[in-house]
């Protein structure tokens, strides 16, 4: 499994190679981390019990193409160089992706070995910088050369190499029906290369009413003091700057709650904006998952605001929570809560932004912290769901089926995720 020094890795993609990881590693498949762009200073393997880390020191600047073309396919030829040098056991050999501007190494490690190999598509670059905006990526690349900037030139490239990954590789896996969709349209790529397989969570044990109460005390709240949360990077495409705004209404009507602004980023956007209303706003910048996972049991109600979410990890952390959820209507997220465990918000699209009605997303977070019966069937509601779709059994089927699926021809199983369920239950 390649992972990359970004910092995606820190939230979803981090949590998808540790929960992929652990499903794992209770299987017949040894599992080795590639941990590529890496700070250490030289090459270093790093060996556990059951996993093998093995870093390749960092020779560019992040995930994405900030250096020329020869120096990436210098950088994926080393790669491959070290990896002929400790990979002995080469049978059922799988490589799986987990960032897109790889289609070079792809094609060496094919090249080189023989082997399977998989990538997932956590988000897709342009996406991630439109917010979403199809209708703006189409103009931009209706645009002439001549007339694109150096960061237009950039972001045309890495959604290249993009695509060019996808159609490299054996399987490709989307998070969700949506990203399926949209994948095949805009990359044309063959529907029966691509495996929709949600991400999974390994289940967290609910707490006692009691001990809520002194989860309470321990983060400095009342007992009673309504508490909305948001879990996330501080960047825009995750909508912090409309729930803020939202978060000023809903004080109106509700003055003693509280918004918990859970994540790490660049805070004097956000910090600028709630100004009037500090007082009222925690941020607690990154947490580690014990203590994020103790503020989903204290709050009253999570929100995800994102204007462009493939999948939703935290959506699904407040489900497995029994958080009842305010969400928008994008991409996976969408597909992730449904209006049994949550509210949704659409998403307006103009030709050259995303945003959200903030009177509508007060209006939801309201409604929840106003109607605790109707908050408490949803968040029950939203861990049903997490246990039938999302859990980390459901994730370990789905993803051994597949690894086995790449080398067993004869039988090459082509489930609906359904369909997988059903025999799991």
């Amino acid at each position: 499994m390649f992972n990359a020094n970004d910092s995606a890795a820190m939230y979803g993609i981090g949590t998808y190679l540790q929960e992929l990881t652990n499903v794992l590693i209770n299987s017949d498949t040894r599992i080795h981390i590639v941990h590529l762009h890496s700070a250490r200073p030289v090459f270093e393997i790093v060996k556990t019990e059951r996993i093998e880390h093995w870093y390749i020191p960092e020779v560019r600047n992040q995930n994405t193409f900030s250096g020329s073309i020869q120096k990436l396919e210098d950088y994926c030829r080393n790669i491959v160089y070290l990896l002929r040098l400790y990979i002995k056991d080469t049978k059922e050999l799988i490589f799986h992706f987990n960032f897109n501007q790889y289609q070079l190494l792809a094609k060496e490690l094919k090249a080189t070995f023989n082997c399977k190999t998989v990538t997932t598509i956590h988000f897709l670059k342009w996406a991630f910088e439109f917010q979403g905006n199809l209708s703006k990526l189409h103009t931009l690349k209706s645009k002439s050369e001549d007339k694109r900037n150096s960061y237009e030139v950039l972001l045309l490239t890495t959604d290249e190499y993009e695509g060019l990954l996808y159609r490299e590789v054996d399987r490709v896996i989307a998070l969700s029906q949506d990203m399926k969709k949209l994948i095949c349209r805009e990359y044309h790529l063959n529907p029966k290369n691509i495996s929709v397989i949600p991400n999974g969570l390994s289940d967290s044990e609910l707490i006692q009413i009691n001990n809520r109460d002194n989860l309470r005390r321990k983060w400095c709240f009342s007992e009673n003091e309504p508490l909305i949360l948001f879990a996330g990077r501080l960047h825009p495409v995750k909508g912090l700057l409309f729930l803020i705004k939202a978060f000023r209404k809903v004080l109106e009507v509700i003055p003693d709650c509280r918004l918990l602004i859970a994540g790490s980023g660049h805070f004097d956007t956000y910090l600028q904006e709630a100004k009037d209303i500090s007082t009222k706003i925690i941020f607690t910048g990154f947490l580690e998952k014990k203590e994020l996972y103790e503020l989903y049991q204290i709050s009253d109600a999570g929100v995800v605001p994102s204007l462009y979410e493939p999948f939703g990890y935290v959506a699904v952390e407040m489900m497995m929570h029994e958080l009842p959820i305010v969400a928008t209507e994008t991409s996976g997220l969408n597909e992730v809560v449904d209006d049994s465990c949550g509210l949704k918000i659409p998403i307006i699209i103009h030709p050259d932004r995303v945003e959200i009605d903030t009177n509508l997303l007060a209006e939801k977070i309201i409604f929840l912290l106003q109607h605790p019966v109707e908050a408490k069937a949803m968040g029950e509601n939203g861990r049903r769901r997490y246990k039938q779709l999302y859990s980390s059994k459901i994730m370990r089927r789905n993803m051994l089926n597949l690894y086995n699926s790449l080398y067993n021809t004869e039988n090459n199983i082509s489930k609906t995720i359904g369909e997988l369920n059903k025999e799991i239950q």
